[in-house]
């Protein structure tokens, strides 16, 4: 697990307070054991973020340990791609768990304990359909009725629940039902399934399942047969929680000598424990949608590149966008941990990914939009290195050396003919510093048959250039450049936020999320970068001087075809627009 140091800490959070309590009453021997539990069902995205920085947090900053447990539960829509990819992610992030377990590996314990449950006439086969179950629920308003099957015999039960576990029925022909009560006030307490038959393979077990458990009860066992001590859900979880801990009530799991050798033959050394659930609240961003059903169609319907593609709001694209994961952390440090929904505003995140990469990006100069330069007082074939340092605020970055010619690209936008009112760049006859050279003026003009400006001719003031009389004179505008001669074209995406309204899933007009995604959100442009930027490797964040944070992306960069992402820009200019 990382350092506690370097987790971002739930801070003196209601959740910290309570596993501060806990600790120091010697509640469950003083241990701290939490879990990440994500379903393998899609990639991770910001919102998980949160829970995997409280989780590891919380185990971090009290000695504990924190387990990463697939909740396999559900096989048609699971994949191992997912299980990868998340492992992956989470370790991206900064974590390292202490135990990696499926809640597949626990389906014999799972199945004793429904058993236990049927002998203590606690659950019962049903054959209601699933329909006729929710007619039979009930409303908030009025109480449920007792499905017809709901007084069966114990030894009946137990025979029809061994015959779904042998596979005679068909798919949704009969479940397994806690028997709680049909008039409670919790619809979920109005006898809820606890397993179903799937006739699904599942990734982790094959065929070995033709039932699965259901997850509000798979998830509370799995919780209890690993140890866990503080089982930390977000708020939807709440009304659930009554469920979580009946399942317990009547498992009593720690004491359940029958489970003794499955949980040997899981894998599981330690102690059954009786967990606490505590709830939160969720992480959500505006501008961004984050359920897992419409991030699979973005990428289902190829509104996106993919899982990875740097405008999602999945851990693997804002990797591939160059998004710190110190910077993830700190976010959701500022954020906070909190039982209050909220939507915190994307601009936060941006502005924790340029506190990381001010001070850990190297910088480097490129031109987006080229506009040639030809400084006509310096020879033809006169070639220079300039030393640069690689980063203004730290030394020990380190320096390197730029190349400098008479022809050199800049940016469009840094040349105005008629320029605008508080323009401090380059105009004819104006003068302008170019960044490590000296002072430069402009002189001529040369245009297509269009008018448009197509080349800038300059004149070097050979006096102001470094250790030289005049190297300190001031001029208002200073510029940066790449030679022509020895500079490297490169791809640089340009990315901008996935939707053009803050809140996407709003559908009070009429429209759905689809209808707002940002159409200009991914611009393709060649640039011109200085070769010390093409060196940079996969994955590599830089500075570009004046143009914002970008990174070498992980798939498609080389040195020889330079590929960079754009991060984030130097400051918050979406506002405003």
């Amino acid at each position: 697990m990382t350092d506690a140091a370097s987790a971002p800490a739930a801070g003196h959070s209601f959740i910290h307070q309570i596993v501060a309590a806990d600790v120091a009453a010697g509640k469950q021997g003083g241990a701290v054991k939490t879990r990440f539990p994500p379903e393998p069902n899609g990639y991770l995205h910001l919102g998980h973020a949160k829970s995997i920085c409280l989780n590891f947090g919380i185990a971090g900053e009290f000695s504990g340990t924190c387990n990463l447990r697939f909740d396999d539960t559900n096989p048609a829509k699971e994949d191992v791609e997912y299980v990868d990819a998340i492992q992956a992610d989470v370790r991206w992030l900064g974590f390292e768990w202490s135990a990696l377990h499926h809640a597949s590996d626990y389906f014999e314990i799972l199945y004793l304990c429904a058993e236990k449950l049927i002998r203590d006439g606690k659950a019962f086969v049903c054959d209601l359909s699933a329909e006729e179950v929710r007619e039979y629920r009930g409303t908030l308003t009025e109480p449920g009725r007792n499905s017809p099957w709901r007084d069966r015999s114990v030894e009946e039960n137990l025979d029809l629940f061994r015959r779904m576990r042998a596979g005679e029925f068909a798919d949704g022909a009969r479940t397994l039902r806690a028997k709680i009560d049909m008039a409670s006030g919790n619809i979920n307490l109005r006898d809820p399934a606890i397993y179903r038959i799937r006739k699904v393979s599942h990734q982790n077990t094959g065929d070995a399942w033709p039932i699965y458990p259901m997850y509000d009860y798979a998830h509370c066992v799995s919780d209890a047969v690993e140890g866990i001590t503080h089982s930390l859900c977000t708020l939807e979880f709440e009304d659930h929680r009554p469920l979580y801990d009946w399942c317990l009530d009547q498992l009593d799991v720690p004491n359940m000598a029958e489970l003794a050798e499955p949980m040997r033959r899981a894998g599981l050394t330690g102690r059954a424990s009786r967990p606490q659930q505590i709830e939160f609240a969720r992480g959500n961003l505006d501008y961004t949608v984050m359920s897992k059903r419409k991030l699979m169609a973005l990428v289902s319907e190829k509104l996106v590149d993919g899982w990875d593609d740097p405008r999602m709001p999945t851990l693997a694209g804002v990797r591939r966008r160059g998004f710190p994961a110190a910077a993830i952390r700190a976010f959701w440090d500022r954020a906070g941990v909190t039982k209050q929904n909220s939507v915190i505003e994307f601009s936060v995140l941006e502005g924790c990914v340029r506190d990381v990469l001010d001070a850990s990006a190297p910088r480097r100069m490129a031109v987006l939009d080229p506009l040639k330069l030809v400084i006509d007082n310096v020879d033809a074939a006169h070639e220079e290195a300039i030393e640069f340092s690689n980063h203004p605020k730290n030394p020990d970055f380190g320096t390197r050396k730029v190349p400098f010619s008479r022809e050199l690209w800049i940016e469009r936008e840094d040349f105005a003919e008629v320029p605008p009112k508080g323009f401090h760049r380059l105009v004819p006859g104006g003068e302008v510093r170019l960044r490590g050279v000296g002072i430069v003026r402009c002189t001529d003009l040369v245009k297509d048959a269009d008018g448009h400006v197509v080349e800038v001719h300059c004149t070097l003031d050979a006096e102001t250039r470094h250790g030289m009389p005049g190297a300190d004179r001031k001029v208002k505008g200073t510029i940066h450049w790449v030679s022509a001669k020895h500079a490297v074209a490169a791809e640089t995406r340009l990315y901008e936020r996935l939707f053009t309204c803050a809140d996407p899933d709003d559908t009070s007009d009429g429209k759905t999320y689809a209808d707002h995604i940002n159409r200009d959100a991914k611009r393709v442009v060649q640039a011109w970068i200085e070769p010390a930027a093409a060196e940079t490797a996969r994955e590599g964040n830089v500075q570009f001087e004046r143009l914002g944070y970008f990174v070498a992306d992980r798939l498609d960069h080389t040195p020889e075809k330079p590929v960079f992402n754009r991060t984030v820009t130097l400051r918050d200019s979406y506002a405003k627009r």
